[in-house]
């Protein structure tokens, strides 16, 4: 029993030491293939083809205009194309040939029905073209044919019903490419201030050539990049789920401030004034609403170098072009010496000189429009009002000269004041930065370097330096009853309809100058328009009120060459004049010319297509101008006001009409006359008590209703 026994142990031992030893043989042999085997290379890639790592493109955001229209998009664009050779050798290993033959047959049958749905969808080529690319492409082993390119989605959902390309990809042999790519359905229109995409991965380019909003914003457009790995199989490439797979983000939507339809308006009415122009090299034309600093359309226009007879949106001349402004500058020399109170009265008078500014060094240019205004008039004297409506550069220099010669640094804190000095952070790159010269700059022997000959430049706008943009600012901030807005181009950011990021409107200074200054200055530029060198506004569809400027740009550090002269025209301004909506500003620069392009001429008649555009095309805008139209129009001159003596000691006053007039001006002649004034509001005189022609004793009081 004891020798059976033994028996059984051992051949159960037996059997143990072999489990154990095939064990130790699996498990070497698992080791040997994880760690040390290596297969052969070709037939490695033959059975196990590479996974393909793949970026998954987001879907960049839109960019819309101020009404919801769109002004950018993206959308799925598709390549297709056809691998000629699939199912072709799975045929010929039949070993049935009547069967792979048949096979065959029906397969380039089916080839031959998918070429006339081609033809009918793509319609690039005949169906028998199309049968004969793709014959001879399965016959040379094609497995790339193109087939089509810029495959709308609506398209390739057609194409994927038809005979083979219904199939899986391995049977089939529908190869297709998607991306999306960028459209702007309204073509060059603020094309600038858009700004550039090459392809809708976020190549913007160069850097040059894109700095408009698509750059700017470029993170909140783009969305987030997403990951996934790709492997074949029987039914093409598919998605590896065993490997990672982030998901792409889709980029934010970008609400801009922009009016297609105002956009479009402003390019008409100044590409129609440049186009013939062969002299002219650039403009810009910006339209703003007054309230907040919203810019309605931005124009910026500028002779393409390949195609030198077309002007496109190449160069944001309104932000990046800083030169020399000229006489727009004039306004802020006499809206400084009105608000310090140098200046009384629009109609006080200052002696001619025969154009010579005094104080000043050195040959100083004399002023030929005070010669003129001398023999014209027969007269030694002029008006502040007429000095600026004939934008006189000695007339501007003498206020700044005589008023403020021993008190620099306060003009020059004053410009700075009116927004002037300072650079503001924009919506767009490359906004270049204002000049004012330092009126405390010394040179290595320590003599001041701004003198008077540099503050009488300073006055009628030569020794600064501002963008058309910068100047339309300040001019918005008269017309806002003294408040500076910032200008701003994006209203806010936003995602599938949810505003996340509010931007809007902010202020540069609340408060640049004292009101009554303001009502002044309007009549004044209201004097330009109706009388002065924008005379060409006089009969627009609402009243304008404006400055001209005509500068020149240096050549080589000269003002001349022999070509001639660069000429800038500029004209800026607000409307309507009474109760303003928009400001606006056109600018117009040429080449070397001898010809003369001045701020009256093409800036303020394009202002003026601008203006009688939306006159009318706005149903709003034509109610509005004819609420505005019952406001009393502003005075271009002061009207006289008659005293009378009387027996019985005391004079009597003949109360004129003040309605339209700035307080400043009716404080004046009122207490000129020995009259008290008292108001209420702000603007101009709307009405008053008592009535026009009333007969007051000297020491009567006055009430003035402004609005």
């Amino acid at each position: 029993m004891s020798e059976k026994k033994d028996k059984i142990g051992y051949t159960l031992y037996l059997f143990y030491l072999l489990l154990l030893l095939a064990s130790v043989a699996v498990v070497g042999k698992l080791v040997y293939y994880q760690f040390i085997w290596k297969p052969d290379e070709k037939i490695a890639r033959a059975l196990t083809p590479k996974p393909e790592r793949l970026v998954l493109e987001p879907v960049r955001g839109n960019i819309i205009d101020c009404r919801g229209r769109l002004l950018a998009m993206s959308y799925p664009e598709y390549e297709i194309r056809m691998d000629c050779t699939v199912m072709k050798d799975a045929f010929a290993r039949l070993s049935n040939k009547d069967t792979a033959a048949r096979r065959e047959a029906r397969w380039l049958d089916d080839a031959r029905k998918l070429s006339y749905g081609l033809e009918k969808l793509i319609g690039e080529k005949t169906a028998d073209e199309y049968f004969a690319a793709i014959r001879n492409g399965r016959s040379n082993g094609a497995k790339y044919l193109p087939i089509a390119k810029h495959v709308d989605l609506t398209t390739l959902g057609e194409l994927k019903k038809l005979p083979l390309f219904k199939l899986a990809p391995g049977r089939g042999g529908l190869i297709v490419k998607g991306r999306n790519v960028r459209k702007y359905p309204y073509g060059s229109l603020a094309r600038r201030a858009l700004g550039y995409v090459k392809d809708n991965s976020g190549d913007l380019g160069t850097e040059d050539a894109n700095k408009g909003l698509e750059r700017k914003f470029d993170s909140v457009l783009h969305g987030k990049d997403g990951r996934e790995v790709r492997r074949t199989s029987d039914r093409g490439r598919i998605r590896d789920n065993d490997s990672s797979y982030v998901r792409a983000i889709d980029g934010k939507d970008l609400r801009i401030t922009i009016d297609i339809d105002l956009q479009d308006i402003a390019d008409k009415a100044l590409r129609s004034k440049i186009q013939d122009e062969e002299d002219l090299e650039e403009a810009c034309l910006v339209l703003m609403d007054v309230k907040s600093g919203a810019i309605r359309a931005m124009v910026n226009l500028k002779r393409e170098l390949i195609n030198p007879q077309h002007f496109g949106e190449v160069y944001n001349t309104a932000i990046q072009r800083r030169c020399e402004p000229g006489s727009v500058f004039k306004t802020a020399t006499l809206l400084a010496a009105i608000d310090d109170g140098y200046i009384k009265s629009l109609d006080e008078t200052i002696p001619t000189n025969h154009g010579h500014v005094r104080n000043v060094a050195g040959n100083y240019p004399q002023d030929v429009h005070i010669l003129d205004w001398e023999r014209e008039y027969k007269t030694n004297e002029i008006s502040y009002l007429d000095g600026f409506k004939i934008s006189s550069n000695y007339v501007l220099s003498t206020i700044a000269v005589e008023n403020y010669k021993d008190r620099k640094a306060e003009f020059v804190s004053k410009l700075y004041q009116f927004g002037l000095g300072d650079s503001f952070n924009f919506d767009l790159d490359g906004m270049a930065a204002p000049y004012i010269p330092d009126p405390n700059a010394r040179d290595k022997h320590g003599k001041k370097l701004f003198s008077n000959t540099s503050l009488a430049q300073v006055g009628f706008g030569y020794g600064t330096m501002e963008t058309p943009l910068q100047i339309l600012t300040f001019y918005n901030g008269i017309a806002n009853g003294g408040r500076l807005m910032k200008p701003y181009l994006v209203e806010d950011v936003e995602y599938r309809g949810d505003v996340l990021v509010k931007y809007g409107q902010s202020y540069i200074n609340k408060a640049m100058c004292k009101k009554a200054s303001i009502d002044t200055l309007r009549r004044a530029l209201l004097a330009v328009t109706e009388e002065g060198t924008a005379k060409v506004l006089k009969n627009a569809k609402c009243k304008v009120a404006g400055k001209t400027g005509t500068s020149f740009a240096t050549v080589g550090g000269s003002y001349t060459s022999d070509e001639g002269r660069i000429y800038q025209g500029t004209f800026v301004g607000f409307f309507p004049a009474e109760s303003p909506k928009y400001s606006i500003v056109c600018q117009v620069v040429s080449k070397p010319t001898r010809r003369q392009y001045q701020g009256g001429g093409i800036p303020a008649r394009a202002v003026k297509d601008v203006v009688n555009y939306i006159a009318d095309t706005e149903p709003t805008w034509r109610e509005h101008i004819g609420k505005e139209g019952q406001v009393p129009a502003m005075k271009a001159d002061l009207p006289e006001v008659e005293v009378q003596s009387s027996k019985e000691g005391g004079d009597t006053v003949i109360l004129p009409d003040f309605r339209g007039m700035g307080i400043s001006d009716i404080l004046y002649l009122a207490e000129n006359a020995g009259l008290h004034c008292s108001y209420t509001g702000s603007g101009l005189a709307r009405s008053q008590s008592p009535a026009p022609g009333a007969r007051l004793r000297a020491g009567s009081t006055v009430n003035i209703v402004l609005k």
